[in-house]
């Protein structure tokens, strides 16, 4: 069975972002059995020509299209991937009669919308990496679609107009795809000669309570964890082959805390030589014993997921930690020599203009002329949310779950329109 790989992503704001995810679910699709191509579409001068050629070229069996977002969650200057990801999918349709299935953290959120949307024939949610070689051997072996929401978990199609959805399974983490082999399937010399970072995992799943946010959704409410061993043993073989720059991509890095720690315990242990990074630090988890061995570990940089400096708003977003925490962080990082960015969110619940200066105050205190501070304005209100409910009592939001693949966004009434 021919597989082709889809890697939709072609934002490169603020740089291009390696498809982690499609490699991944590439790599175990492999192991399964299944001869499997992937055409990465973010440099491509033509991707309507690319996919054709691919298609003409690979004549697959089934194609897969990873989406990693619908837009960019910019309030001030937003930009669409929907309208893209649409007419990807005609163009795909245009020249096979082959199964499209979607994937990616994107599809998990909004299933339903994006197959009516795109006219894709399945979604897969979830771990790609399991959910994936499962469906493929399903729909190889003659599966027709109550066939496949029989025996394949975690995947979502529509039949005479109707949404219907597989059970839930929670796949075990696999270390055989914790780093899949980048070279062999994308052209990794420019995704370095732009920036770009190596991303990795230390873990899955997301236990906390923000308002707005959908890791919940896309992957479970408790941690499923690497061992901490085979995290950094995959650091130095990626630093090993040249690939030095590499990020941290877990929702939150420092949660469990004594997992972080013995990551870098582990990595200081046995210098890698890379260079390590994270913008996911959460506040309440942030002390002088972490940084310290997160820079003996190789780290060059840190991110804070801040949000606010109110402790009215931080309650209103969910967030499980107040300014207390976000001082005794500051002061720590402030003896660190690891340059940090702060990450800053104007306009959530509760917020008005008293509350976005103390947010001014406590980053004019904190951010060092060697960090960087981001404000966001706006947040972006996906379904099924705590702060998609607050919107529609607000009367902030009044599109319906179908209309929101096009972007809303919630901004404090409390804040005016100035």
């Amino acid at each position: 069975m021919n597989v082709l790989i889809v890697a939709s992503n072609r934002s490169r704001h603020p740089v291009p972002v390696i498809p982690f995810g499609a490699c991944m679910v590439a790599q175990s699709a492999e192991k399964a059995g299944f001869r499997v191509n992937v055409l990465d579409l973010m440099f491509e001068p033509s991707p309507r020509a690319a996919v054709q050629c691919a298609l003409n070229e690979g004549k697959p069996d089934a194609v897969g299209i990873s989406v990693r977002n619908l837009d960019n969650n910019d309030m001030q200057d937003t930009v669409e991937h929907v309208t893209e990801l649409a007419s990807l999918t005609r163009e795909i349709r245009r020249h096979t009669d082959s199964p499209i299935i979607l994937g990616g953290p994107a599809v998990g959120v909004m299933p339903e919308e994006l197959l009516r949307s795109t006219g894709a024939d399945i979604a897969a949610l979830g771990d790609g990496e399991g959910v994936f070689p499962m469906l493929l051997e399903t729909m190889g072996n003659g599966g027709r679609c109550e066939q496949v929401l029989q025996q394949v978990p975690n995947i979502a199609l529509i039949e005479d107009d109707i949404f219907k959805i597989s059970s839930h399974f929670t796949f075990q983490l696999s270390t055989d795809f914790m780093v899949p082999q980048f070279q062999k399937w994308i052209d990794m010399k420019k995704y370095i000669s732009n920036f770009a970072t190596v991303p990795i995992q230390s873990k899955r799943g997301c236990p906390f309570d923000c308002i707005y946010c959908t890791y919940g959704i896309s992957e479970g409410r408790d941690y499923r964890l690497f061992p901490p061993e085979e995290v950094a043993d995959s650091v130095r073989r990626l630093s090993a082959s040249g690939l030095r720059d590499i990020e941290f991509v877990d929702n939150v890095f420092n949660s469990p805390y004594d997992h972080a720690m013995a990551i870098c315990e582990d990595l200081a242990s046995a210098p890698s030589g890379a260079r390590l990074q994270t913008i996911e630090l959460n506040p309440a988890f942030i002390d002088h014993d972490l940084l310290f061995a997160m820079h003996r570990a190789g780290f060059v940089g840190v991110g804070v997921t801040a949000e606010s400096a109110s402790d009215h708003v931080l309650d209103n977003l969910g967030k499980g930690y107040s300014v207390d925490h976000l001082r005794r962080a500051s002061d720590a990082i402030r003896s660190n020599p690891v340059p940090c960015f702060w990450l800053f969110l104007i306009g959530g619940p509760g917020e008005t203009r008293e509350t976005v200066s103390e947010t001014i105050r406590f980053a004019e205190h904190a951010v060092r002329p060697m960090d960087v501070a981001f404000f966001n304005v706006g947040i972006r209100i996906y379904p099924g949310t705590p702060l998609a409910r607050i919107a529609r009592a607000e009367g902030v939001l009044t599109a319906s779950p179908q209309e929101m693949l096009l972007p809303a966004f919630y901004f404090s009434p409390g804040l005016g329109h100035g």
